[in-house]
C-alpha cells in the first residue's frame, strides 16, 4: 500500500486544493487530494525527477 503525501503548499482549510504523491525506489505515483479514489498517474522514478525539474524551469503567467 502507498503512503500518500500532501504538498505543505496544499492551501488553506482542509488543504484539498493540490496533488499527492506516493514513491517507491523504482515509481512515483501521483493522484488528485480532490478525488483520491480516481486514477492515478505512475512514472518511473528518473522520469517523475525530469518532470519536476521541467515545471521548475518553466516560467509562470500571472
Amino acid at each position: 500500500m502507498d503512503h500518500w503525501q500532501k504538498s505543505s503548499y496544499s492551501g488553506e482549510g482542509d488543504g484539498n486544493e493540490c496533488v499527492e504523491i506516493a514513491n517507491s525506489p523504482t515509481h512515483v505515483s501521483i493522484r488528485d487530494s480532490k478525488a483520491p479514489t480516481r486514477a492515478t498517474l505512475t512514472l518511473p522514478a528518473p522520469t517523475f525527477t525530469t518532470f519536476i525539474n521541467a515545471l521548475k524551469n518553466t516560467p509562470t503567467t500571472q
